[in-house]
């Protein structure tokens, strides 16, 4: 059997054991033949079946390549993935790249209807090691320039964390120069070297807590944390309601006429240019500050066309 093949029936239990926690072999396995044809398709030389020495093996090896564990349950009377939060948001990513993924190789013959975004990946080249510095906490130099900037910079920096926002990956470290937190667009930085020298993780750093309220990547500066409440047209609010803005979204007002929402946040300009990109389906009601900032931009918009 192919990897193609083997990758395959690993995420195929995984997903089974995720829509069906507790589930028993013998489940697992006429679940596997059932997809036989389905796995056919990526690789013509697959066998059929699924013993329990071969499901064991699997199992040792999605721990291994996937970090996802599972267990036997004697009370549940079946298999079950262990997760926490963390782990299972990275799951979710996982199989949705995973379904994208074998969506699109299956339907290589449907190519003149399906449409994708004509983007390139954005810095990924440099995750892996990235990761691997922050999980052991070497040192990192690189080369970065930023768009406003024709100049390229030397950095030497502590790396802490990782952020995708707006299919952009960002790395979050401490610079050298000022012993500032920033962020670094991956798509802005090169030359990425590993050294062998380490730095000691602060305690008090948090990525989860340090965004808790901020919407982007930006970080507020001497922003104060605001109430925000928005008024949203019905039809706006229906996208609204299905993709938050935030996760501290409220809903206050769900009626034919609008969708009112509130949300807790620092004002900063990731949150000002999202805001504008609902035009006239939005209107901030509160706080006055923001309100009047967003009445500013739309003022000189206007001036652009008089």
């Amino acid at each position: 059997m192919s990897k193609k093949g083997y990758i395959s029936r690993y995420l195929l239990i995984i997903k089974k054991l995720k829509a069906k926690p507790y589930t028993s072999y013998e489940e697992l396995k006429n679940y596997i033949e059932n997809q036989i044809e389905f796995l056919q398709m990526l690789d013509d030389q697959l066998s059929v079946g699924l013993s329990l020495r071969t499901l064991q093996r699997d199992i040792k090896e999605i721990s291994n390549n996937f970090g996802i564990d599972i267990e036997y349950s004697r009370s549940g009377k079946g298999y079950h993935i262990i997760q926490s939060e963390t782990e299972n948001m990275n799951f979710q990513r996982m199989m949705e790249a995973f379904d994208l993924f074998n969506s699109l190789n299956l339907t290589q013959d449907l190519s003149p209807f399906i449409d994708l975004e004509k983007r390139k990946p954005q810095g990924t080249e440099n995750l892996y090691g990235l990761l691997h510095a922050i999980k052991n906490k070497f040192l990192i130099k690189f080369d970065y320039q930023k768009f406003w900037d024709d100049d390229i910079s030397q950095r030497i920096a502590e790396p802490y964390a990782m952020k995708e926002f707006k299919n952009r990956w960002y790395l979050m470290a401490k610079d050298k120069k000022d012993w500032k937190i920033k962020s670094f667009a991956l798509d802005r930085l090169s030359n990425l070297e590993i050294t062998s020298k380490t730095f000691i993780y602060p305690e008090n750093f948090h990525i989860e807590e340090h965004y808790r309220y901020c919407f982007g990547i930006i970080d507020p500066n001497k922003e104060e944390l605001e109430d925000i409440v928005l008024s949203f047209d019905p039809i706006e609010g229906k996208y609204i309601k299905t993709l938050p803005l935030h996760s501290s979204q409220h809903i206050l007002i769900d009626n034919e006429q609008e969708l009112r929402i509130k949300l807790k946040l620092f004002v900063t300009y990731d949150l000002v240019m999202e805001l504008l990109s609902h035009g006239y389906n939005l209107k901030v009601l509160q706080p006055e500050s923001l309100i009047e900032e967003i009445r500013s931009v739309h003022e000189k918009a206007f001036k652009q066309y008089s």
